[in-house]
């Protein structure tokens, strides 16, 4: 092998079509949604670098504790030879685990940005030279083949960004990743955890405002892929927690009753004054229905670690 392979499994034209059919369902929908992969263009992940940096967003801080206190442990547990991390971007926070497997093999990122693969890649490689990186362009939500690799492998999704999907969409994914691992191969996943209203809604609705232009930034992929005229200024951020079932919402909310035209999909959808678009759930989870979820999956949850203040999980699961 060598050292870096970077293989396409999504069509050339995947992000567009994509684009086109969740714009004319989500806003054809009652009520409207957008989803909140739309938001990471190169503008929207810039942002959201810059919200990660924010004193109110504890998630990276408090995941990135768990990596740095706990990878010896994770590498232990788990005694991989090939990490595959899924929505890998940058790369980033997973260089705490890189550093910790002592036998690793291989390192298989998959994301759906060829130049964030492509980036992240090469500066392994340099860092890493007896590292083999094999890139997937892919998304992970609609199946996934995994290269032939040395086992066992790990398979890490981090960030909580289980908590953007439905709880169908979970049982999905889960299984989907449990059709995966191999006996012996482990799934690391992080979850965001049940806490106080008032600090997870400061976590997304910030006082300087980044996470507005963030969720925004939804509408401007939009106006520029599809040829929308979205206003940004005619919508406003919002932000609340959803008691009933454990989530955070972030929408937008129109001032004023207006048309916004979408030419590339002949489409003309019509706000009402306040009417709300939900652009992202972001749910939290405690211990106990992590473990449901992941047993439903025929996945046993091995290993649960949290930082000092208990905000953020990592756990550990076996294929059963």
């Amino acid at each position: 092998m060598s050292p870096f392979l970077l293989t396409r499994t999504l069509p050339e034209d995947a992000t567009e079509a994509a684009l086109r059919a969740d714009v004319l369902h989500g806003l054809g929908h009652t009520p409207k949604t957008l989803p909140p992969k739309w938001f990471y263009d190169a503008h929207g992940s810039e942002l959201f670098e810059r919200i990660t940096e924010l004193p109110e967003y504890y998630p990276t801080r408090a995941e990135r504790e768990i990596l740095l206190a706990r990878a010896g442990e994770i590498a232990a547990a788990s005694g991989a030879r090939t990490l595959v991390e899924l929505g890998s971007g940058s790369s980033e926070k997973t260089r705490h685990l890189l550093d910790a497997l002592p036998d690793l093999h291989t390192y298989v990122p998959v994301d759906v940005s060829e130049s964030a693969l492509t980036q992240a890649g090469h500066t392994l490689i340099a860092e890493r030279p007896e590292l083999n990186v094999h890139a997937l362009i892919a998304d992970f939500t609609g199946g996934l083949t995994l290269p032939g690799t040395p086992g066992p492998r790990l398979v890490a999704f981090l960030g909580g960004t289980i908590g953007n999907l439905l709880p169908a969409e979970r049982a999905s994914f889960l299984s989907s990743v449990r059709s995966l691992l191999s006996p012996g191969d482990t799934l690391l996943l992080g979850t965001d955890l049940v806490k106080e209203p008032s600090v997870l809604v400061a976590a997304y609705d910030d006082a300087a405002g980044v996470t507005g232009e963030f969720n925004k930034n939804v509408l401007s992929v939009v106006d520029r892929e599809l040829g929308a005229d979205f206003d940004l200024d005619a919508f406003e951020h919002v932000a609340l927690w959803d008691a009933g079932h454990e989530w955070i919402e972030m929408r937008l909310r129109s001032r004023a009753a207006q048309t916004v035209k979408i030419p590339a999909l002949d489409l003309a959808v019509d706000f009402a004054e306040g009417e709300e678009m939900r652009t992202e759930i972001s749910a939290k989870f405690r211990a106990e229905g992590v473990r449901a979820e992941l047993a439903e999956a025929s996945l046993d949850l091995t290993h649960w670690w949290t930082d000092t203040e208990g905000r953020f999980a990592l756990s550990l699961s076996s294929a059963v």
